[in-house]
């Protein structure tokens, strides 16, 4: 793994960081509309940010942001623990295959652990696109089989 560059959660103060994360989302993703046109007012972003179930981690190399990822923690109603969700996770191409990815999750665990989570789970594409994410996940956890559905809230 590179020593080059560090994670970092953010935190309520650290705006930049996470405006800095949607543009790399947006810009590894290919929607940079998705995640930047639209984006959340600084007190949204700072209730968020301050929030007991949310975890934005970023990994930083040379001050600039070169990857990061976005979770949610979920209570649990059956028993006293919750997960661990991996929304969304996203490295810019040229610090691909150097473990940022890797030590981003090996971070988040830290955080699931002192959270009392017993789980992390995350959903990959199953298309060309996601091999790469697939291969990770598969190293680093068991794959599970399962559909995804989207329900809309409103008409369309």
């Amino acid at each position: 793994m590179s020593n080059d560059f560090c994670v970092r959660q953010i935190t309520a103060n650290d705006l930049e960081l996470m405006v800095a994360l949607l543009h790399t989302f947006g810009e590894v993703f290919n929607e940079p509309e998705t995640y930047t046109a639209k984006r959340p007012e600084d007190a949204y972003l700072r209730q968020l940010l301050a929030s007991d179930y949310f975890i934005a981690l970023v990994a930083i190399k040379d001050s600039s942001v070169i990857g990061g990822l976005a979770a949610y923690e979920l209570k649990k109603f059956e028993q006293e623990r919750s997960e661990i969700y991996i929304y969304d996770l996203a490295v810019s191409g040229e610090y691909r295959r150097q473990g940022v990815a890797t030590l981003l999750i090996q971070e988040l665990k830290k955080i699931a652990m002192l959270q009392g989570a017993y789980v992390i789970f995350v959903q990959a594409d199953t298309g060309e696109e996601d091999e790469a994410a697939i291969a990770l996940y598969t190293k680093l956890g068991i794959k599970e089989n399962v559909l995804h559905f989207d329900i809309p809230v409103q008409r369309q």
